[in-house]
């Protein structure tokens, strides 16, 4: 099993952990931001399930139907993700805004608080955990775990200071528009989630900073007289280039095999640990114009 999907094991037992104990506090307290946070758990538990699934088959390797493999799977799995985070953020403001006109109180504030410190030192590991696996990986998936659980450290976080408020003051209408920031943000957040899912799933070219290494790798090749036609995108953790190389027209193919692995032996060392897809075409001469005709490159 890889390392990836660990992670996800971790976060779905960390996720029932908090779904039950804050199920049973919200409940009892009638507290509108501990029932959010709650729900919130809970839907980390079954994203957190969908993305062990996802991860699962995105690490399939490629076969006669699925040349590529699966990694697109991984857009998907952070689309689902985004869009959920996001319903539960406008159910969290629903709530809010019905409890606060119909003015429920909130009791047990006691042990929301410690319910409350228990869930963010839990989530703060969590994240720190996540976080290392993201860097370690790249993978978008954890990405997105990990974003989605440092939502709700702050969103627990600040939960927390609102019972603390209200215990002190007998406030409750920080409880209900605390809810309401914490809906807004969260949404806010999981945005950013589905737009970067909706970029793999679209075939998004690699960053800049990648697409400028390539360039210049292939400028300082000595051999190499021009290059058109560079496209990239990415795929989970695979990345693809295509590029036309334009050599002298009389140099050998054994020459030119070369110059074309020499290149592509470059590419991969700008991030060993991405799984590189390279397609280098070499032409005798710049034949651009036609692959424009053809719309074949920008």
């Amino acid at each position: 099993m890889s390392i990836e999907r660990k992670a996800t094991f971790v976060a779905i037992i960390v996720a029932i952990i908090l779904s039950v104990a804050k199920i049973i506090i919200g409940v009892l307290s009638g507290s509108v931001a501990v029932l959010a946070s709650a729900l919130d758990s809970v839907l980390d538990m079954f994203v957190s399930i969908f993305n062990n699934i996802a991860l699962k088959i995105s690490e399939s390797k490629p076969d006669k139907r699925f040349n590529y493999g699966k990694s697109k799977i991984e857009g998907l799995a952070a689309l689902f993700e985004g869009l959920i985070i996001i319903a539960s953020g406008l159910f969290i403001i629903f709530e809010a805004i019905r409890k606060m006109i119909e003015k429920e109180a909130i009791t047990h504030i006691n042990s929301s608080i410690y319910v409350m410190i228990f869930s963010i030192i839990l989530v703060g590991a969590l994240v720190l955990f996540l976080n290392f696996i993201a860097k370690k990986t790249n993978n978008l998936v954890i990405k997105s775990d990990a974003l989605h659980y440092k939502t709700d450290l702050f969103t627990n976080t600040a939960v927390l200071i609102s019972l603390i408020i209200v215990k002190f003051t007998g406030w409750y209408f920080v409880d209900f528009l605390l809810s309401i920031a914490i809906g807004l943000y969260i949404i806010k957040e999981a945005s950013e989630i589905v737009k970067e899912g909706f970029e793999l799933l679209l075939d998004v070219a690699l960053d800049f900073e990648t697409v400028e290494k390539i360039k210049e790798i292939i400028k300082k090749e000595p051999l190499v007289l021009d290059y058109h036609c560079l496209r990239t995108r990415k795929a989970g953790n695979r990345n693809f280039v295509d590029v036309h190389l334009v050599l002298t027209p009389d140099m050998k193919l054994k020459l030119a095999h070369s110059i074309v692995e020499n290149v592509e032996e470059k590419i991969r060392n700008i991030d060993p640990d991405k799984k590189w897809i390279i397609n280098i075409h070499a032409d005798p001469y710049d034949d651009s114009y036609i692959n424009k005709i053809l719309d074949e490159c920008e």
